[in-house]
């Protein structure tokens, strides 16, 4: 690590602690050549993920776009939005250990539903209405046939 006093780069950790609720670590270090203290933190890079939208526009993961489109499918079926964040957190994760980079908005549609299949029929259903644009009772009894 580089000092940012005298530009050495040999320095010895003194402390390490988790900060910024557990996504990172704040060190405490001291410059082995001037003796100065100084903090650095590591984080994790995460590497951007591209969604493929259905009409070929691509754009960034916005996992609170996903969240509004759960939180909206789990209104008054007493799904906590703590739940919700796990399952985004969950799927982030999956999408970052992909070799590729760049998913299409139907697989994230095909991930929440597997979780809101284990969670809450009615949220699956809303869920899947939207995102699979159902054009009627048709449509909704195919997706309730997934419960039997």
């Amino acid at each position: 690590m580089l000092c940012p006093f005298c530009q050495h780069t040999d320095s010895r950790v003194l402390e390490s602690r988790s900060a910024e609720s557990g996504s990172s670590i704040r060190r405490r270090r001291e410059c082995l050549n001037c003796q100065r203290r100084f903090t650095t933190y590591e984080r994790i890079e995460f590497v951007p993920i591209t969604v493929l939208k259905r009409d070929g526009m691509s754009e960034s993961f916005d996992r609170s776009k996903l969240l509004r489109g759960m939180i909206r499918a789990c209104e008054k079926t007493g799904v906590s939005q703590t739940t919700l964040e796990s399952i985004i957190d969950e799927i982030e994760a999956q999408l970052q250990t992909r070799d590729r980079h760049q998913v299409s908005s139907v697989e994230i549609g095909e991930m929440v539903l597997q979780y809101l299949q284990n969670i809450n029929e009615v949220a699956y259903v809303r869920f899947a209405s939207v995102y699979r644009q159902f054009r009627g009772v048709r449509d909704f009894a195919e997706a309730l046939n997934h419960f039997n």
